[in-house]
């Protein structure tokens, strides 16, 4: 439990200050408050999260509050995870180190799959046929500014497309004397000015913040949404839009518009997402781990906040016989998200391509909670041992790429993949251990 005081609150505020040596310093001096017995807090469990935004992409937290979330949900790992850009990689490195938390460094993107036999389909993308999201893995620390370097030019094309977008809700709008100025609403609430990006996300924060100053966080924008926009609202988020008084309000009402509006003013992304042959050939030459990330049909929603709508289930088997043609060799889940039987299936496949099986709850939300209850649960026991063995890998390949999980000195030497992943998870546990 934390206490909290004025000089407390004041500490955790400046956590998400638009100066980084003014976060990872009230870490510290929070860290200390910890060492001395003014702020209790749980003891670290077993649960990992490998997957979670910042505000270099699109998140309530800064890389120095995320890590802070992290150890305050007991966690003992966090892995960053922003969409096309590292930016934050090496704050949330410090503050790992700083709450004492082992970290994993990753990056998230969309890459095209136009020129694969998964052509047309809906893959893992909502949007738009064709593109899936990819997560690269264990970035070596030495690598961070090539990762950055890449990805630089697709996000100064993603922002260009974000502007017409801009203009295309603009044109919705205008009836409703509501308009958005992209610099001004959007670039703004970003971190773009230090090489983060700019996401669908900002655009709907924005629009949010626009429709709650225009009609209050009443029934009045309520009725708004649903008689002009005509928009559905699941129950759940209905009543969250009436209360005034939700603190959450603005990011309720972003998930409300991501759900049913967003097609109307979408553009579909070309230019910005790497052909992803070509991405797995870059992730390699990093020595860093692509993974696929598994979305799975929407029957009934598990949060029950989303559409029924189908995705890669129903050619799972060609996916992974796709991704393994292309050398992906990773499969990152949610277990908080799917059924059991999707789940298992997806595991089972997994297996039978020797796919390593990484886990994250994708955290860009105030609402979400950073500690995904179903990894307590013995079954999903190999995620935190595979997590730990992300972290060993991090370490090897930061060291000597060579090293790396994937690289072949490791495969020879250790060609069955649960052997690799208990020496990996050794190395990740020891070195941890070591440090704090």
């Amino acid at each position: 439990m934390i206490i909290m005081s004025r000089e407390i609150e004041h500490l955790i505020e400046n956590l998400n200050s638009k100066d980084k040596k003014v976060r990872l310093s009230s870490l510290s001096e929070l860290m200390k408050k910890v060492e001395i017995g003014e702020i209790n807090l749980p003891p670290k469990s077993s649960v990992i999260n490998n997957h979670i935004h910042t505000f270099y992409s699109f998140s309530p937290y800064s890389p120095s509050k995320a890590i802070w979330m992290a150890r305050a949900s007991s966690l003992p790992t966090a892995g960053i995870m922003d969409h096309d850009t590292v930016a934050g990689a090496i704050e949330f490195i410090e503050a790992g180190k700083i709450a004492q938390i082992a970290t994993t460094i990753g990056v998230e993107c969309r890459a095209d799959f136009s020129k694969t036999p998964l052509n047309g389909k809906k893959i893992n993308n909502p949007d738009q046929d064709s593109i899936a999201y990819i997560a690269i893995h264990g970035i070596p620390h030495t690598e961070i500014n090539t990762v950055m370097n890449y990805f630089t030019p697709y996000l100064k094309k993603r922002v260009e497309r974000n502007k017409l977008m801009v203009e295309n809700i603009n044109e919705l709008l205008s009836v409703f004397d509501i308009h958005l100025d992209f610099e001004k609403d959007v670039v703004s609430i970003s971190m773009y000015h230090e090489g983060g990006s700019i996401t669908e996300r900002h655009i709907l924060f924005a629009l949010s913040k626009k429709l709650t100053e225009k009609f209050g966080k009443s029934s009045k924008l309520v009725e708004f949404l649903k008689n002009e926009l005509k928009i559905k609202l699941w129950p759940k988020v209905e009543q969250n839009l009436l209360e005034s008084e939700n603190p959450y309000y603005e990011y309720d009402l972003l998930g409300a518009l991501k759900s049913d509006f967003i097609q109307r003013f979408y553009i579909k992304a070309t230019d910005e997402c790497p052909d992803i042959k070509e991405l797995v050939e870059f992730s390699e030459r990093i020595g860093a781990i692509i993974a696929y990330a598994y979305l799975g049909d929407v029957t009934e929603s598990v949060t029950g906040d989303k559409p029924s709508e189908k995705f890669e289930d129903e050619y799972l088997d060609q996916l992974f016989e796709v991704l393994n043609y292309l050398g992906i060799k990773a499969v990152t889940y949610m277990p908080s998200r799917n059924t059991i039987q999707q789940l298992q299936r997806v595991r089972k496949l997994c297996e039978k391509y020797n796919f390593l099986q990484i886990s994250g709850e994708d955290i860009n939300s105030p609402r979400q909670s950073f500690v995904c209850e179903a990894l307590k649960n013995q079954e999903f026991e190999n995620l935190i041992d595979t997590t730990w063995a992300l972290i060993g890998h991090e370490i090897m390949a930061t060291h000597d790429k060579t090293l790396g999980f994937f690289s072949k000195k490791m495969q020879e030497k250790f060609p069955d993949l649960k052997e690799r992943i208990s020496y990996f998870k050794q190395v990740g546990l020891r070195e941890w251990k070591n440090a704090f």
